[in-house]
């Protein structure tokens, strides 16, 4: 389609983002995409959000008002935000718990905000620990996430956004995971108390094809004794193979799998 000088009336820019198949856009994008310069369609713009059919998400960003997908929501309102943390853990399919807040990770320090009655809380991390990620959904409504293995290691990275400790020795047991992709993940995240917690799990569960990842994980272990259960009490059993304190016991940590099956 040969770009248009100047969007004149409301439906021509309707036509057009027809014509780019978009539902979620920013000023920024559609404008470099039809070649055209703000002043030129921002007057139908506004009038298409005066008559809701357009709806700001925030500052020079819209959708469609009936485009409603929070996971797409989620990377727009984050420059490359990625959904993450207990959201990812819950489209992996590793929790049945499902959060009432959108987790994003990003690069870059925002706020928390809700859109159109969801809320999102973003996650700044180091731009080294933004890999392992992975694509779901299909057109306007695909989505950058975490794959499997790397929301694992993000949610031992920081436990307080994975929905409970419990829930995350459930996910680490009950899936199958690539050793290879743990062990990239977690040189970038390089927390060396969940690399830790996560070589004594798959040890203790006799994860199948986790050997190297285990040999990896008692490599990087420390003279420094770490909690189990980074949130719990300072107390508990010592496992000096792993340098961890149970605080959390062994038997408890094997009846937490057994409630899986």
């Amino acid at each position: 389609m040969v770009p248009q000088k100047v969007i004149s009336t409301p439906d021509a820019l309707l036509k057009l983002l027809d014509e780019y198949e978009l539902d979620i856009f920013t000023s920024q994008s559609f404008a470099e995409r039809a070649k055209l310069k703000l002043a030129d369609w921002m007057p139908q713009l506004r009038t298409l959000i005066k008559y809701g059919l357009i709806d700001i998400i925030e500052r020079g960003k819209y959708c469609r008002h009936n485009f409603r997908n929070e996971y797409v929501t989620g990377n727009f309102l984050a420059e490359n935000g990625v959904i993450a943390y207990w959201t990812a853990l819950n489209l992996h399919g590793l929790t049945e718990q499902f959060p009432n807040t959108i987790f994003v990770q990003t690069a870059r320090q925002k706020k928390a905000t809700t859109v159109f009655g969801v809320t999102y809380k973003f996650v700044k991390v180091k731009s080294v620990k933004m890999i392992g990620i992975e694509r779901q959904g299909y057109g306007n409504n695909q989505f950058r996430i975490t794959d499997k293995e790397k929301t694992i290691v993000d949610c031992f990275d920081l436990p307080e956004y994975s929905g409970g400790f419990d829930e995350l020795v459930r996910a680490f047991v009950k899936t199958r995971l690539d050793a290879a992709k743990l062990i990239t993940y977690c040189s970038a995240v390089d927390n060396i108390s969940a690399i830790k917690r996560m070589g004594y799990l798959a040890e203790l569960f006799k994860k199948e094809d986790t050997d190297h990842f285990i040999a990896y994980a008692l490599a990087k272990v420390n003279e420094r004794y770490s909690l189990f259960d980074a949130a719990g009490r300072n107390e508990g059993v010592h496992i000096n193979k792993w340098k961890l304190r149970l605080n959390i016991s062994e038997q408890s940590i094997l009846s937490v799998a057994n409630n899986l099956y």
